[in-house]
């Protein structure tokens, strides 16, 4: 059995009060995030003098949380209320990225404390994303969670092309710093919508004796690991993340020392290859229905990791259309994709066991990011920041080969629901 996760013709899932507080606390809280993405290496290159490889550090440092509480922080998502804890998740990391602007103006702002900052947030990053995706279906019926992911994926992706523009003025006349405030703000904002909602979560089946917090996560662990689609999509997402982390992590190193870009123009160009990501969000729900689940997450992987070949051909003058021509294309495959992906997942697992395969498969997706960033920061040192971008491309593409020769090639549509756990 099959499905295309149609959205309902009579429905709308805006129209609930839960879904829209969430939605407006996504978009306040990812506007901040896209413009500390810019913000956070530019206090690094130009406050406190930091080296490629120290930038990359920086973004390995944020990721790390995935590999050490990923998979224990699955099955306490699976045992907590998700809304609670995600609004605790808010205001942790508006207390850190607060921390950044005070030392800062206390003359005490140093490089380990910016990692520090940047493996806080990425640890409550984990709960957050663990607890939202299982949130998410208590506020929408399964008809509705493509739409419903696909608004809250393309408002992402619209902050993901404000952000940066955003982060470079606020860079260009206050400094680099002050843009860490007002993603502190965000989050506060975040959290405060989130306490609004008042949506009553559907009662879910639970085993009459809770299992240990071990078995608990080996349970998710094995339901991946024995599902051909989870497991397809858990290795093909780390492998992809890492080339994609690779160059990422030293890409705004790259516009402002190898380019010699300004930081207002580095946050504008980012700010432009992000529009893809909108676009993908888009058009997710339309190529699902048309191609199939299957088919759109094939034709979006075919258009996004070959993409990555134009960033490296940047140069100045007419040049930079050929970074912003990679990074929407980049961005179209992967937001659609990663659209199509989670509506399907969301009805796809049983609902007890949801944190625990997110929190699985996000280790391995974004354990490898890390690891990513450490490469991309090791190759910039040693060949050069372009050169380790061209590596960083190359192997990108290659990825493609893992969803090409897979069952993907011969299906529609993804199936409609997992085979019982044994």
């Amino acid at each position: 059995m099959t499905t295309t996760l149609a959205p309902r013709a009579d429905t709308d899932p805006v129209r609930g009060r839960g879904f829209r507080l969430l939605w407006a606390g996504q978009a306040a809280s990812g506007l901040g995030t896209s413009v500390t993405w810019v913000a956070l290496p530019l206090v690094a290159i130009t406050v406190l003098d930091a080296t490629a490889f120290q930038v990359a550090v920086l973004s390995a440092a944020a990721w790390l949380p995935w590999l050490l509480i990923g998979l224990p922080a699955g099955a306490w998502v699976d045992r907590l209320p998700p809304r609670p804890l995600m609004v605790w998740c808010d205001v942790a990391s508006f207390v850190l990225y607060l921390s950044v602007p005070v030392a800062a103006v206390l003359g005490g702002l140093t490089l380990p404390h910016l990692f520090a900052v940047a493996f806080g947030t990425g640890a409550a990053s984990v709960f957050f994303m663990t607890a939202y995706q299982v949130f998410l279906p208590t506020l929408l019926p399964p008809a509705d969670l493509p739409a419903g992911n696909s608004r809250l994926q393309g408002t992402e992706a619209v902050t993901q092309v404000g952000g940066p523009g955003l982060a470079g003025l606020i860079a260009g006349a206050l400094g680099a710093v002050w843009a860490l405030f007002f993603d502190a703000v965000t989050f506060l904002v975040s959290a405060l919508c989130l306490t609004a909602i008042r949506a009553r979560p559907p009662v879910r089946p639970r085993p009459v004796e809770r299992p240990p917090l071990r078995r608990a996560v080996s349970d998710g662990i094995r339901f991946v690991a024995r599902d051909p689609f989870l497991r397809l999509f858990a290795v093909y997402g780390a492998a992809s993340n890492l080339g994609l982390v690779a160059y990422q992590s030293i890409l705004v190193v790259f516009l402002a020392r190898d380019i010699g870009l300004t930081p207002g123009v580095v946050g504008a160009v980012m700010a432009a290859m992000s529009v893809g990501g909108a676009v993908g969000a888009f058009v997710a729900p339309a190529l699902g229905r048309r191609l199939g689940t299957a088919r759109a997450m094939l034709v979006c992987q075919l258009v996004a990791m070959p993409s990555a070949l134009l960033i490296p051909l940047t140069g100045t003058g007419t040049r930079l259309l050929a970074a912003v021509a990679g990074g929407v294309l980049v961005g179209v495959g992967v937001v659609a994709g990663n659209v199509v992906k989670g509506s399907w997942r969301q009805v796809y697992t049983p609902h007890h066991l949801l944190g625990r395969v997110v929190a699985s498969m996000h280790l391995v997706n974004f354990g490898t990011m890390p690891l990513g960033a450490l490469v991309g920061g090791a190759l910039a040192s040693w060949l050069g920041v372009r050169s380790a971008i061209w590596c960083a491309a190359g192997f990108l593409a290659l990825t493609c080969l893992t969803l090409l020769f897979s069952r993907l090639r011969v299906l529609r549509d993804l199936p409609a629901s997992a085979a019982p756990p044994r």
